[in-house]
């Protein structure tokens, strides 16, 4: 198909367009029939809850599409742009896949009901899941709005959830292809606990009540033999670039480095009941005071009470050094490039890349390794930043991070660049308005879809901030992105957002990977702690974002 394509042929029969500005208020309807164009992503349909069943548990099931909103928050929507319209740029962004050894001593589970991402009824099933997303990615193959074929995809941190090297192999096997084995200590034995937990717990394989069964949730036989079983990813069929998280940085995305440690390697796992006074401590202090863990968790340790786990060396976690060098391992360069965007093994773990002729990529680390899960980033990095976008002011700007403007308000000293100055969102929001040519701000961390209108002194120095939701709560998305000039003196940013191609409705009987993929959205819908909020408004959803192009 030709990169330049008609949005009016697609929107003749899509499921809706909302044109938009601050007040969100007209709307026009068009045909239900999705076009060939919108398939595989939200705007043909969508998974919504089913009819519930004894308990509240909800079955996934197909819905109709989510409309096309017209944001004309930044520039005029301007009459006969489709017609007009080129591509610029395509791609697709991850973010927050939160790939998970479910099996490690080092995680805090039982704090789950204080802290609700400290365990998730589906978390045993997300290489199966992330394996889904990417078969769907390569089955889209191009952006619905400008028919131009995806130039790369860009995962925007928290890539592995407990930054240890089994969780590397296994996200950069999802991405670049081959076997995983998503098991971990004792070969071909689950050993989390969801075997052998507290009934606070999801146990799928225990005839026996447990918080989630009286929700709604089966016993599934054989759910968590089948979720250690080896599976293959085909990989991507495009380059993708990587991004860091707090995730990837530290344990649980906020315990300062080195603190605890030694849980990695540990032979027993902590099992504590929510009604243990412990819990509520250890949750304060993941929050306010990652410090404090230490002690308790050697206290904790001899007193329990536990439950057995068989040590691993592979659960080791990794330095920044070592995720950036990892990228540079023959064995998952699948199709590149080389370093998957770091420019060199020993190098920062910032670096800009080519999206698209004319389209610059600038990717920043904004983790502070301090123990603190909200960001920042340091005036070396920042003052780097700002050569880069002035180098290429010839060229259209796209800023990519983990950690959106609202969360990074993490100023203290980071130990990863000690001696250096820290600065907020607000500091990286006011110098990117200095830069006519940035024209958007890529990002995730809050696992929620969100699209933020950053208006600047004039109309060429706004830019857009998109926000996507995770892949690992629901409702596990992932969001393509088109550039296009609308040849009006105006640019229009597309943000379909897609599904993994699992089945809508899961069948407890199918423990295939694709069916356990099914089972991983749909427990995920289900989840105790889910929090509705995360879809965001049809406005952060799947949008024509319309700004002023700053190069004319």
């Amino acid at each position: 198909m030709s990169n330049r394509y008609s949005r009016r042929a697609f929107l003749a029969t899509s499921a809706g367009v909302v044109a938009a500005g601050s007040a969100f208020a007209a709307r026009a309807h068009a045909e239900p029939a999705a076009p060939s164009a919108a398939a595989g992503t939200t705007l043909a349909k969508v998974g919504v809850p089913g009819r519930a069943r004894k308990g509240g548990y909800r079955p996934l099931v197909a819905g109709p599409g989510w409309p096309l909103v017209v944001r004309r928050d930044l520039a005029t929507a301007t009459p006969g742009r489709d017609g007009r319209r080129r591509a610029l740029a395509s791609f697709v962004q991850l973010t927050d896949i939160h790939i998970v050894d479910v099996q490690s001593p080092a995680r805090f589970e039982y704090v789950h009901q204080l802290a609700p991402g400290a365990f998730r009824p589906q978390e045993a099933l997300g290489t199966q899941g992330a394996v889904s997303l990417v078969r769907r990615i390569n089955a889209v193959r191009q952006g619905p709005f400008t028919g131009r074929r995806f130039d790369c995809v860009v995962t925007t941190g928290d890539n592995t959830d407990n930054h240890e090297h089994l969780e590397l192999d296994w996200y950069q096997r999802i991405l670049s292809g081959g076997a995983i084995t998503p098991d971990s200590g004792a070969r071909g034995r689950f050993e989390g606990v969801q075997a052998t937990g507290s009934s606070q717990y999801y146990r799928p394989e225990i005839d026996s009540w447990d918080i989630y069964k009286d929700r709604g949730f089966i016993q599934i036989p054989g759910l968590l033999r089948a979720a250690i079983a080896t599976h293959r990813s085909p990989g991507l069929d495009v380059p993708w670039y990587a991004v860091f998280g707090n995730h990837d940085d530290q344990m649980l995305g906020t315990v300062p480095n080195n603190i605890v440690d030694w849980l990695y390697g540990g032979a027993v796992k902590l099992d504590l009941p929510d009604t243990d006074p412990a819990v509520a401590a250890l949750a304060n202090a993941l929050r306010s005071n990652p410090g404090a863990l230490g002690p308790m968790l050697a206290g904790l340790r001899v007193t329990g009470p536990t439950v057995p786990a068989t040590a691993d060396g592979r659960r080791r976690p990794f330095s920044p050094r070592e995720f950036v060098r990892r990228h540079f391992d023959p064995s998952i360069t699948g199709p590149g490039p080389v370093g998957h965007g770091f420019a060199d093994p020993d190098g920062p773990t910032w670096y800009t890349f080519q999206i698209a002729p004319g389209v610059l990529g600038v990717s920043l680390n904004t983790t502070n390794s301090l123990g603190i899960a909200d960001g920042s980033i340091s005036a070396k990095q920042f003052d780097w930043m700002k050569r880069q976008i002035t180098r290429h002011r010839d060229q259209l700007v796209m800023i990519f991070s983990h950690h959106t403007s609202t969360t990074m308000t993490a100023k203290l000293p980071n130990p990863e660049t000690p001696g250096e100055e820290q600065y907020d969102g607000a500091r990286l929001v006011a110098e990117l308005h200095r830069h006519p040519n940035v024209i958007a701000w890529v990002n995730g961390h809050t696992h929620r879809n969100e699209m933020i209108p950053h208006r600047g002194a004039d109309s060429r120095h706004s830019f857009w901030e998109i926000n996507t939701a995770s892949h690992i709560d629901f409702p596990q998305l992932a969001r393509i992105i088109e550039v296009a000039d609308n040849g009006d003196g105006t640019l229009s940013i597309f943000t379909p957002l897609i599904e993994s191609d699992a089945e809508y409705t899961a069948d407890p009987s199918d423990l295939s990977p694709a069916g356990l993929a099914s089972l991983y959205r749909e427990l995920s819908l289900n989840d105790v702690h889910r929090d509705p909020e995360l879809l965001g408004a049809a406005a952060d959803r799947n949008c024509e974002l319309l700004l002023t192009d700053p190069l004319r």
